[in-house]
């Protein structure tokens, strides 16, 4: 039986979260004593590892200062979630992809900059979490474009980088795919633009979500 693999970034890919990582990057930045930075950079970032975020936020800070601002930013999404403040809506048509490609025969996985935590509640949430057998983030792997997620990802199901796909939205998706040897598949509804995706070794960007099913049809 051939195994086809698709590994789903999440935070601008399978979610639009910016207005909740926003507000908790404000949050953090806030709880140092610190001028938050703009949220158009905030955006640039989204993907990341934490402690790398932080260090491409703040510049001139020091390793201890952004793993301040790192577990300050837990605790600013933490405390935004237990007051039923954090959304993160699914894109459309995302929540019936993952469900036919499920129903087709594919594995799916997510390789994300979440948090362990904040991966489950969010699956949980939109109840996709079924669908998904393999989980890698943050907490376990260094930050993107390192391929270790990936390489967990193929550890986990068996399955061969010729026939897996990274899906993801941000330059940091596409360069760990192509670090790990897999395809990488873009979508441009998230947080970096088509002709960053494009640069960074994307195989292709997808427009849509029909546009993306078509690409994952064409692996084989």
């Amino acid at each position: 039986m051939t195994l086809r693999l698709a590994i789903f970034d999440c935070d601008g890919t399978l979610v639009d979260s910016q207005a909740d990582i926003g507000a908790a990057m404000d949050g953090a930045f806030h709880a140092l004593g610190l001028v938050p930075p703009p949220r158009s950079e905030t955006r640039r970032i989204v993907g990341l590892s934490l402690v790398e975020a932080m260090r491409r936020l703040h510049t001139r800070g020091d390793h201890d200062t952004h793993l301040a601002l790192a577990e300050a930013y837990k605790a600013a999404f933490r405390a935004r979630r237990e007051a039923g403040m954090v959304g993160e809506p699914l894109y459309e048509g995302i929540a019936g992809l993952v469900e036919d490609l499920a129903a087709r025969g594919w594995l799916l996985g997510v390789a994300t900059g979440k948090s362990d935590r904040g991966l489950a509640h969010c699956l949980a949430t939109h109840g996709l979490a079924r669908h998904f057998v393999t989980l890698q983030t943050a907490d376990r792997h260094p930050s993107k474009p390192h391929p270790s997620m990936i390489e967990a990802c193929l550890d986990a199901t068996g399955a061969e980088p010729a026939l897996t796909v990274m899906i993801g939205d941000t330059a940091f998706d596409m360069a760990m795919a192509l670090n790990a040897g897999v395809r990488a598949i873009g979508v441009d509804w998230g947080y970096h633009e088509r002709a960053e995706l494009i640069a960074a070794g994307a195989h292709a960007v997808a427009g849509t979500i029909t546009e993306l099913a078509q690409l994952l049809d064409a692996v084989n």
